[in-house]
């Protein structure tokens, strides 16, 4: 089959994230099989208007955020529509309506997860407020008229897309993956010397971090020896003011922020911690969450669309209500009964081994009907 894709970003993108990943791995298996894939994307800079990589064609067109959907929309129209067999719009804020002038091709909308709440966090008024109530329930309203299928990775996401006219028998969940490979075995694994609290990831509003430290200090209480490490991306206005909570905090020594990590030294940190908090507004599925878990480490999350997705409550980890105080509670409870840690721990590590590439695979090609 003759495949397209309408993305912001390809995975050659400096700002490709988890997203991009999973339209990669989708992609490259696609090709193995014999189909053909085109990216219809934003151009980059230093990126060529047009290549193939690893035997996807990329065809970039304009370069500005805002002003990209337009110009790939009418590059479609006037170059490439009716010429795929299916045409898939992978959702990411802006939409390019692609899935609306889908022609002869079968249509699917792809979509990790929407902004909704993430828009009061990350913009000012009026802007957030412009986003959530008009920019993304009109985009997404007009995007369902094309009755197109939806390609998701967790109920929770299909649930967001049901609210904006998206039907429910035209919606397929498949499984994400991770890069990550599952340690062999839990007992050789070292972890660090006292018990530690992981905080991992960019520090931004959406992810709550200056929960994390509230919920620390509070946890203390319970487990004086407790440590937590910090790493992730300190710039920016939140980082600055994480920077200055935790300088101001009463356990500031048991703090390490080691700012970005690289992938080994993230692999590590998740492997030698105890525990993980995931404070997020709002995720798809929380890759994370699996990621670490993978390592041997669970999570305390909050009950928020994807993390109670990516956790089973007192299974393979603890989902707490969006609070510090309830995490700070998840944290202590995970960490005072030993035996009971140890159970949701491998839990939780033998979960995220079904959580593969190929198993999302799949799901994608039976979602594509192309089993």
């Amino acid at each position: 089959m003759n495949i397209l894709w309408f993305t912001w970003k390809d995975y050659t993108h400096p700002q490709a994230g988890g997203a991009e990943t999973v339209l990669r791995e989708l992609s490259h298996r696609l090709v193995a099989d014999g189909h053909k894939v085109t990216f219809l994307t934003v151009r980059h800079a230093g990126a060529a208007p047009y290549e193939t990589i690893d035997g996807i064609e990329i065809i970039r067109v304009g370069s500005n955020r805002y002003l990209h959907p337009f110009q790939a929309l009418a590059h479609y129209l006037k170059n490439m529509r009716n010429k795929y067999d299916v045409v898939i719009e992978v959702v990411n804020t802006a939409p390019y309506f692609g899935a609306l002038f889908k022609g002869t091709s079968k249509g699917y909308v792809f979509c990790h997860q929407l902004a909704r709440e993430v828009w009061f966090h990350e913009l000012k008024k009026p802007f957030s407020s412009i986003g959530y109530h008009m920019l993304e329930p009109v985009a997404l309203r007009l995007l369902s008229k094309a009755k197109a299928g939806l390609i998701t990775v967790s109920d929770s996401t299909r649930n967001d897309m049901q609210k904006f006219g998206f039907q429910a028998d035209k919606a397929y969940i498949i499984s994400e993956g991770i890069e990550i490979e599952p340690v062999a075995d839990l007992q050789s694994q070292e972890k660090f010397e006292h018990p530690t609290l992981l905080s991992l990831g960019a520090m931004r509003a959406m992810k709550r971090t200056l929960d994390q430290i509230e919920a620390f200090e509070a946890a203390k209480a319970h487990i004086p020896e407790l440590k937590m490490i910090m790493a992730g991306d300190t710039s920016g206005e939140y980082g600055e003011r994480v920077l200055a909570q935790i300088a101001a905090s009463p356990y500031s020594k048991d703090i390490t922020v080691e700012g970005r990590v690289s992938t080994s030294r993230k692999t590590e940190l998740m492997r030698r911690s105890h525990v993980f908090a995931v404070t997020s507004v709002k995720e798809g599925w929380g890759l994370v969450v699996t990621e670490a878990a993978s390592q041997g480490t669970p999570a305390v999350v909050y009950d928020v669309d994807g993390l109670r997705d990516s956790v089973r409550h007192g299974k393979t980890g603890i989902i707490c209500e969006p609070t510090p105080t309830a995490l700070a509670e998840g944290i202590a409870d995970m960490l005072r009964n030993r035996r009971r840690y140890e159970k949701i721990r491998r839990a939780a590590w033998e979960w995220s081994k079904d959580i593969t590439f190929d198993q999302s695979y799949r799901d994608f090609k039976t979602a594509l009907e192309l089993a």
